[in-house]
């Protein structure tokens, strides 16, 4: 019997694996069981690499469904979110996100289908890194310019949290408006707009009062 399985990453303390399942669940998802990896980068860390990573590729079979919320879930960088995408569809198994409900499978043998369905994991996978590098540094500036002022101004503290960041960023990144967004990650339209205008600052905001 086929199942669904989400696959989670802890790296934050507003990813909790809790908070991940209650999206998946409100996204309409029907959860047979959770894998999740705490404190594992996914800036550094192949899915592979990771414990609950490979118990993940252990467990799923043929007709079973892996839910993740996002892409970037499956590897550290482009290439090895694609690779792991497509190593699971040629073993059967449909990969699907919490965000915006994207599918991934490979029972299509329509050409003009794989084609498409390949260009939107690639361009989906390199949304993801890219994004995450920008945050990245931006969280590492913020950080090195909090530790050499000890009394360096944070300013206003940010009325959202790193998840809502994140969220914020890719969906804006997909083209979704302002008030949808601001509907979907729980944040007021003026943040979301001024996430939009600096992303690098919002992201520098956070680690500068995380610092």
């Amino acid at each position: 019997m086929s199942q669904t399985i989400l696959y989670a990453r802890v790296s934050t303390a507003e990813q909790t694996l809790a908070h991940q399942r209650k999206q998946a669940e409100g996204a309409g998802f029907k959860v047979d069981e959770v894998v999740a990896d705490e404190g594992a980068s996914g800036l550094t860390t192949a899915l592979r690499d990771r414990l609950q990573g490979r118990r993940l590729f252990d467990m799923l079979r043929r007709g079973d469904t892996l839910v993740v919320r996002w892409v970037d879930r499956l590897g550290r960088n482009y290439g090895d979110v694609c690779d792991t995408i497509r190593e699971l569809m040629r073993r059967g198994v449909i990969v699907r996100t919490v965000i915006n409900n994207l599918t991934f499978d490979g029972a299509t043998s329509d050409p003009m289908q794989q084609a498409v369905r390949d260009a939107l994991i690639g361009f989906m996978a390199a949304t993801a890194q890219a994004q995450a590098e920008a945050t990245k540094e931006a969280q590492k500036a913020g950080i090195e310019h909090a530790k050499g002022r000890e009394d360096a101004y944070r300013g206003r503290k940010p009325s959202y949290n790193v998840a809502q960041l994140e969220v914020v960023q890719q969906l804006l990144a997909q083209g979704k408006s302002v008030t949808a967004t601001a509907q979907a990650t729980g944040v007021t339209r003026q943040t979301v707009y001024r996430i939009a205008a600096n992303p690098e600052e919002a992201a520098a905001a956070l680690a500068r009062w995380n610092a």
